[in-house]
């Protein structure tokens, strides 16, 4: 075994050890994380949340005021995914808050859905970093497996990354966010699409047609009319 392979086995067993004790848990699909396994997994969002929002794992949470946990609906066929929490999300404690997250109300209003209904809302990182400076690396290694596990826990029809930090993240390419969109990935065996943020249609109004061209597109999937595969 390789000295590369050997160390992401490490971190990938540190890693579940510090969520979920000394008890290895093993899935062979989304569809039976919770069948039959006899381990104390969290089964619902709220446990979950309740489990992991003191979390100190890295700096931000010594800074943070609310730990950002997610908001919306827990049996969501659309799972939005921003980078982090802002100023407004910090200290409410819910993502996407601010003008950006009006916006992105509006949009969700115009393919029929909201952030209660048919929507989860959350960030790859849980807390907010200083400055609204983009993710480390070692925070987003510290965080992403609470994404993961919320992922199986919402099991979404569709995964979609807003904004290039969010998307670049995910994908772990760090391409342009322009050479991210129209194509269909993977993330936890989910297909994920990528947009922009809307943050970003706040900055330049150029954005909006082709974010809403996107979201056309995730009603035409959401809906049936797209085959994704």
């Amino acid at each position: 075994m390789g000295l590369s392979v050997a160390a992401n086995i490490y971190h990938f067993l540190s890693q579940t050890r510090e969520l979920f004790g000394d008890e290895i848990f093993i899935q062979s699909s989304l569809d039976n994380i919770n069948q039959g396994s006899g381990y104390d997994f969290p089964g619902s969002l709220q446990e979950f949340n309740d489990k992991i929002n003191s979390c100190h794992k890295c700096q931000l949470g010594d800074a943070r005021t609310k730990f950002v946990f997610g908001v919306g609906d827990p049996k969501a066929d659309l799972l939005l995914v921003g980078e982090a929490p802002g100023v407004d999300e910090d200290r409410l404690g819910e993502p996407f808050v601010g003008r950006a997250g009006k916006l992105l109300d509006k949009i969700l209003a115009a393919i029929h859905l909201n952030r209660t209904k048919g929507v989860y809302i959350c960030n790859v990182l849980k807390c907010r970093p200083p400055n609204n400076r983009d993710p480390l690396p070692s925070e987003v290694d510290q965080c992403e497996p609470y994404l993961q596990h919320q992922i199986r826990l919402i099991k979404p029809q569709l995964i979609v990354a807003l904004g290039r930090v969010a998307g670049k993240t995910l994908l772990k390419q760090d391409i342009p966010l322009k050479a991210m969109r129209e194509k269909i990935y993977h993330y936890e065996e989910i297909p994920l699409i990528v947009t922009y943020h809307p943050a970003a249609l706040l900055r330049n109004s150029g954005f909006k047609a082709p974010t809403w061209k996107d979201f056309q597109w995730i009603q035409s999937i959401l809906d049936g009319k797209t085959n994704i595969g």
